[in-house]
């Protein structure tokens, strides 16, 4: 709950029948069914805001449990992203919070996340993607590469240029509806006047490989490629 009272955005509360409360250890169990408790040992200033009412964990930390109690790692993972966007939590400030919470659901997955907000974007994404393509026998891709346009460049983050297909992997999905716009325009233009375009999200592309390299794959095959 922490986090709506501090003005988190874009994960609707309405159909959720029962409220995630963070309480000190030892604290007696609440009476309402409508409160979900969890206890933590470490509710200490650094934890816990000292002025805002009601009392409640700050926002980075109520990013994390708000991932940690989370069914599935999508919603985890996209809980972090949003945090970082909507400037709740600082990438910094998570890491502090995830080191010292003790047990995370989802840990390896939410410092993942953690980590692509801070913006290790450009490499990690194309790294894991590069394994796939070695995994599933596709062929290896030229990286950021530019293009040359009349409006300025694009690079691409991943083509093959003999089979007219590239790809996109991006590690943080846009709230912010400019940027979102932005991009959306530039791969309208690498598609009009380049190759044939996907894109993936860094998640897809580590945890999601096979279905990666089966749509990579079909593409290339229609570029001419004979895998």
């Amino acid at each position: 709950m922490a986090l709506w009272f501090d003005g988190f955005e874009g994960f609707s509360r309405r159909s959720i029948e029962k409220y995630d409360v963070v309480l000190p250890h030892g604290a007696t169990r609440p009476r309402s069914p409508i409160v979900q408790p969890y206890w933590s040992t470490s509710l200490g200033p650094d934890a816990v805001h000292p002025l805002r009412l009601p009392r409640r964990t700050r926002p980075a930390r109520s990013l994390i449990d708000e991932a940690s109690w989370s069914v599935h790692p999508r919603r985890a993972r996209a809980l972090i992203l949003a945090g970082v966007q909507q400037r709740m939590a600082r990438p910094a400030e998570l890491q502090n919070v995830l080191a010292h919470r003790g047990r995370v659901k989802h840990r390896s997955l939410v410092l993942e996340s953690i980590l692509d907000a801070q913006g290790g974007v450009q490499s990690l994404p194309e790294g894991d993607f590069g394994r796939v393509c070695r995994r599933y026998r596709l062929p290896p891709p030229t990286r950021q590469r530019v293009l040359q346009r009349e409006d300025g460049h694009y690079f691409l983050d991943l083509d093959w240029v003999e089979y007219g297909t590239a790809c996109e992997i991006h590690g943080i999905p846009h709230l912010a509806v400019l940027q979102w716009d932005s991009d959306l325009l530039r791969a309208n233009e690498i598609v009009i006047r380049g190759p044939r375009l996907l894109a993936f999200s860094s998640y897809a592309v580590r945890h999601e490989s096979e279905r990666v390299a089966d749509q990579t794959a079909r593409l290339l095959r229609r570029g001419g490629w004979s895998g």
